[in-house]
């Protein structure tokens, strides 16, 4: 004895209508994947569209990510020496912070244009931006209370992007940057340390807004 009856022939799909079903599902399984999932996953758009929502960028983030960790990783396997090259920078790095540095301190401040401070706990990014023209030049001093961070100075806007500069284990950075374009231009900052980390990011020059993305 049967709750339901049988579906009679004519009731179920046609070959064709299978056919068609499954090709709209193919279709529209890679526009997904083409502008969406390659974009945000791994910075890969070959449409553009995925730049054009942001996707892009997030993707190109995971991945640089992803390499930071691995490089760490790396870092961490190989044992570390106290040769002569590392007691040099050790020499060097104290007569700077007995020398330089509170002479640098006596000097009057800059009259810097914008402040922010970012706390960071371990493993924890972020990032900040300026809005530039192509050409404009904008001075920059930041650094790092509680630790070090890893750090990459770059830009992206109109569908162009650049990395001016990168680091690792860095307690701080100063100097000027200089637009290669119009559009998004500053720093992401990653703490890989054991303990929180407070980044200060100080800014003035030719800059229409300054924005945490």
């Amino acid at each position: 004895m049967y709750n339901t009856e049988k579906p009679r022939v004519e009731e179920l799909p046609s070959t064709g209508r299978l056919i068609r079903s499954t090709v709209i599902a193919m279709v529209s399984a890679a526009v997904i994947l083409l502008t969406i999932i390659l974009p945000s996953e791994y910075g890969v758009d070959p449409t553009g569209i995925g730049r054009a929502l942001g996707l892009a960028e997030m993707g190109e983030i995971k991945e640089q990510l992803k390499m930071e960790a691995e490089a760490d990783r790396q870092r961490d396997a190989v044992p570390q020496t106290a040769g002569p090259d590392r007691q040099s920078n050790l020499f060097d790095s104290i007569v700077a912070a007995l020398l330089i540095r509170p002479a640098a301190a006596q000097a009057a401040a800059p009259a810097w244009k914008d402040e922010v401070s970012i706390t960071l706990v371990p493993g924890q990014g972020t990032e900040v931006k300026l809005v530039m023209k192509k050409g404009a030049v904008a001075e920059f001093d930041w650094s790092a209370a509680g630790g070090v961070a890893n750090f990459d100075l770059h830009g992206d806007g109109d569908g162009n992007s650049i990395s001016y500069e990168k680091g690792r284990g860095v307690s701080g950075d100063a100097g000027s940057l200089t637009a290669a374009f119009d559009g998004n231009h500053g720093w992401f900052w990653r703490n890989r340390t054991r303990q929180d980390i407070t980044v200060t990011l100080r800014v003035k020059g030719a800059y229409t807004a300054l924005k945490r993305m």
